[in-house]
């Protein structure tokens, strides 16, 4: 059934960019359907790329910072410019196989208040955390999570997300990993807390269903309405409640059909503080599905298709999605995907979504 929603997602505003030097047609036509170009794609990492995340420069948006995986033993993050350059002065080298990144801010250590980067380090079961923007390692060689788990890679830390509680103003960490329990403890979740200019992690819950076909290791948080959601690889999209004193009840299962092969990474576009968009990559077919961050009229956890989107993004494994204006190249954000060719790709929003925005002016 074809909406309006899906109509409005349907297109991209087939443009030519000027002034940029990577690759600059926005629009292609395959077959019946748009395929999507990247304004910029970042310079090339060593090993293998994973997973974005996007720092926001609240004093000057335009000069925010895109921060990247190169997973490998001999792994690294890697930070780019809005226009895809490495800054080399912020590269972190020699971190064991890190996997996914996430982004938290105003974090108070007791001597300063910082914004920061966490990746997990997945051969140590380490998390590692990186002041911003200048990347200096907060606590030397990482906090070690998982402990006493003794199952097959129970241990191997995959996905990771950062939850700012809104009321409270508590950070919070959740951790994903290679495999895991079926008994609803797949994912752990610690607060972050500082004191004397470092970070400590306290245990909040254990938490989140796991069929045991592949593995989790999208993980992505909407602060604003309190919610995590996750890809439970080969099989769909799953949603709790982000605040540990709400429970562990299973809200949504979503995203169970039309995927091809894996459901990787998962982004969310904010429109407003309660409405927007939920995409999430389906790896095999190179396709963003998209559903709505609000759910249905009736329902808050209904999450319907609303449309595809075709990138020329190769075999898509993390992305995320940055709503507010970041400069004059994005006035209404940018989207970031991996994309298996060592590269990172960089997406203006209304190239991504079309005449998606003009639907919610």
């Amino acid at each position: 059934m074809i909406t309006n929603r899906l109509i409005y997602g349907l297109t991209a505003a087939g443009l030519f960019i000027s002034s940029c030097s990577k690759p600059i047609q926005q629009q292609v036509e395959t077959g019946s359907q748009s395929l999507v170009k990247p304004m910029y794609v970042t310079d090339s990492v060593v090993h293998d790329t994973d997973d974005p995340a996007v720092w926001v420069n609240s004093s000057d948006p335009a000069k925010s910072l895109i921060i990247g995986t190169d997973k490998d033993a001999d792994g690294a993050l890697y930070v780019f410019d809005l226009r895809g350059n490495a800054i080399d002065s912020l590269i972190v080298r020699d971190i064991q196989r890190p996997n996914n990144v996430d982004v938290g801010y105003g974090l108070d250590l007791g001597d300063r208040i910082v914004d920061f980067a966490v990746t997990g380090e997945r051969m140590t079961s380490k998390l590692r955390f990186y002041s911003l923007p200048d990347m200096n390692e907060i606590n030397a060689g990482g906090i070690e999570v998982y402990q006493g788990e003794t199952g097959p890679d129970y241990r191997d830390l995959m996905g990771v997300a950062v939850f700012q509680d809104k009321t409270t103003g508590k950070n919070f960490v959740i951790a994903g990993r290679k495999n895991g329990p079926t008994d609803g403890t797949y994912l752990w979740q610690y607060e972050i807390l500082g004191q004397n200019g470092e970070i400590t992690l306290n245990l909040v819950r254990k938490f989140g269903s796991y069929s045991g076909k592949k593995e989790i290791e999208a993980i992505a948080v909407d602060s604003e309405l309190g919610y995590i959601y996750y890809s439970d690889e080969g099989v769909g999209v799953k949603k709790y409640f982000a605040d540990p004193e709400k429970g562990n009840e299973e809200l949504a299962f979503f995203a169970q059909e039309g995927f091809s092969d894996d459901h990787e990474g998962i982004s969310i576009y904010k429109l407003d503080d309660t409405t927007g968009y939920i995409l999430v990559s389906d790896q095999g077919a190179d396709l963003f599905h998209v559903f709505p961050r609000e759910g249905s009229a009736s329902n808050p956890h209904e999450h319907v298709l609303i449309t595809k989107i075709a990138t020329s993004t190769v075999s898509s494994d993390g992305s995320e999605s940055i709503s507010q204006a970041l400069g004059a190249d994005f006035p209404h954000g940018l989207f970031v995907a991996m994309s298996d060719d060592k590269t990172f790709q960089i997406y203006r929003w209304e190239d991504m979504a079309g005449d998606i925005l003009k639907s919610r002016k």
